[in-house]
C-alpha cells in the first residue's frame, strides 16, 4: 500500500472529509518532516510509513473535537497536532508555539511551502508568551504532564475555553494531581487507524 493509499484509507476510516488538496498537503508535510528529521531530530519515528499512522492519523483523530475560533498547540515540536489540524480546517486560526528555534524554523518552512495562511508560528517559552487575545482551545500532544500543561498556559485560555491533552493510556495519576481550579469534563477514547496503542483525549475546563 502506498503512503497515499494508507493515508486515504485512514482518513476514510476516521469518517471525515478533508478540504480539496488536503491529502496532498499532508503528504507534502510528511515529506518535509522526514527530510528535516534527519538533521533536526523532530520525531523519534524514523519510518515514513509509521509516521502516517503515528503522526498524521493520530493528530487527525482529534480534529472533530478541536472546534473553536482559535487553537494554540503548545510545545508543537514537529507541528503535531497543529499542522494536520491547520490543513484539515483551513478557516481555523492555529498558533504553534515552541521554545526551540530550530523547530520553529521547520514550522515556518512548512507554513511557507504549503501556503498555510491560517498558521501562526511563535518561538517562545509558553509561560512567557503574551499574545493580544486568548485562545478558545489549547492543545498539546507530548508537552508535559497535565498539571504543568494547565498551569503554564492558564493565562492564555479564554474563560470559556478548554484544554485538550492528547495522551496514550488514561493518565489517572496526572488527573489526581490537577489543581482545584481545573476539572476533567470529558475523556474521549480515540481510535486511530493503523495504531495498536491506546489513545485518549483528555478535555479540561477551568472551574
Amino acid at each position: 500500500m502506498t503512503l497515499q493509499e494508507k493515508l486515504g484509507t485512514g482518513i476514510a476510516t476516521l469518517g471525515f472529509d478533508l478540504p480539496e488538496g488536503g491529502e496532498a498537503k499532508l503528504l507534502a508535510y510528511l515529506a518535509l518532516l522526514d527530510k528535516w528529521n534527519r538533521v533536526y531530530n523532530l520525531t523519534a519515528v524514523r519510518d515514513v510509513e509509521r509516521m502516517v499512522s503515528h503522526h498524521l492519523l493520530d493528530s487527525l483523530a482529534a480534529v472533530p473535537f478541536l472546534q473553536g475560533e482559535s487553537v494554540l498547540d503548545v510545545g508543537s515540536g514537529g507541528g503535531l497536532p497543529g499542522i494536520p489540524l491547520a490543513i484539515a480546517r483551513p478557516t481555523l486560526p492555529v498558533t504553534l508555539i515552541d521554545s526551540i528555534a530550530k523547530k520553529t524554523a521547520f514550522l515556518l518552512q512548512v507554513k511557507a511551502e504549503l501556503g498555510l495562511d491560517n498558521l501562526n508560528v511563535i518561538t517562545s517559552r509558553v509561560e512567557d508568551y503574551q499574545p493580544d487575545g486568548h485562545f478558545e482551545v489549547i492543545t498539546s500532544r507530548a508537552f508535559s504532564d497535565l498539571k504543568e500543561f494547565v498551569t503554564l498556559t492558564r493565562h492564555l485560555l479564554k474563560p470559556t475555553g478548554r484544554w485538550l491533552a492528547m495522551k496514550g493510556l488514561i493518565p489517572h495519576e496526572e488527573i489526581a494531581l490537577l489543581p482545584d481550579w481545573v476539572k476533567v469534563s470529558a475523556n474521549i477514547e480515540l481510535v486511530v487507524p493503523g495504531l495498536e496503542a491506546s489513545r485518549h483525549l483528555i478535555v479540561l475546563e477551568p472551574v
